[in-house]
């Protein structure tokens, strides 16, 4: 599955120099509110230890990891719901993302210029929350006129759509965004063909200085509060020293990060966190042509997983022979596993669980 994250935040805070180190896709970053005009895109590997680990058991010519792409989207500002700086176009981009990663500047530095004149994370937090909140009210008051005519001719339906919407509509009126509502199945339908931009879930990267890491500072404090609230994501990073770690090769990285006293890049978190987030896990397929990883959603059954790799796996479904990583790992092989009685043949109920390595058998 495909998995986009938008980066988002006010003009100035990193972002650019955050998406360059994620992509290494060179995308424009200087000191000044709108060097991003279009929406960079830069498709970026899952690091996971396990699927390297797996290619060299199978003695694979290839390993392909899982990708997650980024989208450095324009620096907003006050009024970008109603056309200010490059508003409208670029919450346009936002509505296409799964997540929203919302950069907040956590760092002082008299020669990087602050487009309100000074640092306050909880102050830049609330001007992007409002203006998709604002854009959002403004999406739903339109429904809520259309849906209100429908109302009035009694019909079941159209009444509990509008009674959702006016229930939406005042929520968002208190300036809680649209994924903290509280809601029924048949709603979260109904919101989720609405594309709020506040109903996408977000995580939080408080950008801080170097010697700031790996816990930041009091800016990050206030920032790990507003977060609680919101029960989202938040992770530390370093933008400036993430764009270094990027142009390093692995293990001068892996060197440089020991160094510094840390187990993974603040990328490498991010990403994770990413993933957390969504929901996503991770399964395999190995084998000497092979090993890749596939993305799916917790809870997704095998069947649906196989789906992932090709739509014959899960229109001719018959069963999931499934090794744990841990087991494939020690054991070595798949051959080994199935001797040892490691292997399960599990049918179209079996939930795959994050590491799976997986063998579909399948009708054509």
């Amino acid at each position: 599955m495909a998995v986009r994250c938008g980066i988002v935040g006010l003009p100035n805070v990193g972002k650019s120099t955050l998406f360059n180190a994620l992509s290494e896709a060179g995308a424009e970053s200087a000191n000044y509110p709108f060097c991003t005009i279009d929406p960079n895109v830069g498709a970026v590997p899952v690091p996971d230890d396990r699927l390297d680990r797996l290619g060299e058991l199978s003695e694979s010519k290839e390993v392909t990891p899982a990708s997650i792409e980024f989208v450095d989207i324009a620096g907003l500002v006050a009024g970008a719901s109603k056309g200010e700086g490059l508003g409208n176009q670029f919450l346009g981009h936002i509505r296409e993302v799964d997540a929203i990663v919302h950069v907040v500047r956590c760092f002082d530095h008299d020669n990087v210029v602050h487009v309100s004149g000074s640092v306050d994370p909880a102050r830049d937090i609330e001007v992007i929350d409002t203006e998709l909140l604002l854009k959002d009210l403004e999406t739903v008051e339109k429904r809520v006129d259309r849906v209100a005519k429908a109302a009035k001719t009694g019909d079941k339906e159209a009444v509990a759509q509008h009674q959702f919407m006016q229930r939406l509509q005042d929520h968002l009126g208190d300036g809680e965004p649209a994924r903290t509502l509280d809601v029924s199945e048949a709603e979260a339908e109904m919101l989720h063909e609405l594309f709020l931009l506040t109903s996408k879930p977000v995580l939080y990267a408080a950008n801080v200085g170097e010697d700031e890491l790996p816990e930041g500072n009091a800016y990050v404090d206030e920032v790990r509060a507003i977060a609680a609230k919101e029960n989202a994501g938040v992770v530390v990073v370093s933008a400036e020293l993430e764009a270094q770690i990027a142009e390093l090769d692995p293990d001068e990285r892996a060197l440089f990060l020991d160094e510094l006293g840390l187990e993974r890049s603040g990328l490498e978190r991010l990403i994770r966190a990413a993933y957390d987030l969504l929901g996503l896990i991770t399964f395999f397929t190995t084998g000497p042509k092979e090993t890749r990883a596939w993305t799916i959603e917790q809870g997704t059954r095998a069947p649906a997983a196989g789906g992932t790799i090709h739509s014959d796996f899960e229109r001719g479904f018959i069963r999931a022979e499934t090794i744990p990583f841990e087991t494939f790992d020690v054991l070595g092989s798949e051959a080994a596993a199935r001797t040892a009685g490691k292997l399960r043949a599990e049918g179209k109920d079996y939930v795959v669980k994050d590491g799976d390595v997986i063998l579909f058998r399948f009708n054509v």
